[in-house]
């Protein structure tokens, strides 16, 4: 299967760093997005450290054979999930690492979210309140589920949809890359239908345009559109912080 992406990002109106950083690897299948968190040392350098980790991780021959994609061998996928937990856990160890060598940047942390599609079948991994979704026949659904202290209230029923967007705890996260304590990734696996897409992006999208906003720019625009139309329509929204987008649409 064949696929076209595009990426785009942008500072939102209170930002005066962009502590977002994505990858954009159609020839691999290789998509991530990164969110640096700014109440962190190094927002900037965690997103693009972690993801740069990964994309080692995951294509580069110095890393364990296990560890690597490859197109000539057809890996199970429970083998690929746990690469792609392995280069999370990577991620997350590099950023610790660094830290400990550089005191200014000891605590840096970011979000993380990974798509790897191989053939007709798509892989993600996800830490932290950036988001993939998937769209399809015209309707918009959310893959993840943000690792938020608002979300584990939503979720155990004490706090709505509606007061999770405004609670001051919304981007507290439960875990993110970089972070002292353990991260559990999500991890899961899809099937990819022709005209799928896959809309991968940070919290500064998601904070100003509800799902059915998205869901709306997604059906009216083509493709190569949208991820700078998403991204135009949340600073016009009164986007505060940085936005970054990833659109990816299988062709065949």
């Amino acid at each position: 299967m064949q696929f076209e992406a595009f990426g785009h990002s942008a500072m939102g109106a209170n930002s005066t760093d962009n502590e977002d950083y994505f990858l954009v690897d159609p020839d691999n299948g290789l998509f991530i997005v990164a969110d640096g968190v700014s109440t962190t040392p190094a927002g900037e350098m965690a997103s693009q450290m972690a993801v740069e980790t990964v994309q080692k991780v995951l294509l580069e021959s110095e890393d364990p054979d296990e560890t690597r994609l490859s197109r000539d061998i057809m890996d199970e996928e429970e083998s690929l999930r746990e690469r792609l937990r392995y280069a999370m856990g990577q991620a997350c160890a590099t950023l610790r690492q660094y830290g400990e060598l550089h005191r200014e940047c000891r605590g840096m942390s970011t979000t993380l979210t990974i798509l790897v599609v191989e053939d007709d079948i798509a892989h993600f991994s996800h830490v932290g309140d950036s988001r993939l979704y998937l769209f399809r026949n015209d309707r918009l659904r959310r893959l993840t589920r943000d690792h938020t202290v608002v979300q584990k209230e939503v979720d155990a029923g004490r706090l709505s949809v509606e007061l999770a967007k405004i609670a001051p705890s919304r981007h507290v996260l439960t875990q993110s890359i970089g972070s002292q304590g353990a991260i559990e990734p999500v991890t899961s696996t899809r099937p990819v239908e022709e005209e799928d897409v896959f809309l991968l992006c940070t919290d500064g999208l998601t904070d100003v345009l509800d799902d059915s906003v998205i869901e709306s720019l997604l059906q009216e625009h083509p493709v190569e559109e949208l991820a700078y139309v998403l991204v135009d329509t949340a600073i016009e929204a009164g986007g505060e912080d940085n936005i970054s987008v990833i659109v990816v649409k299988a062709l065949d």
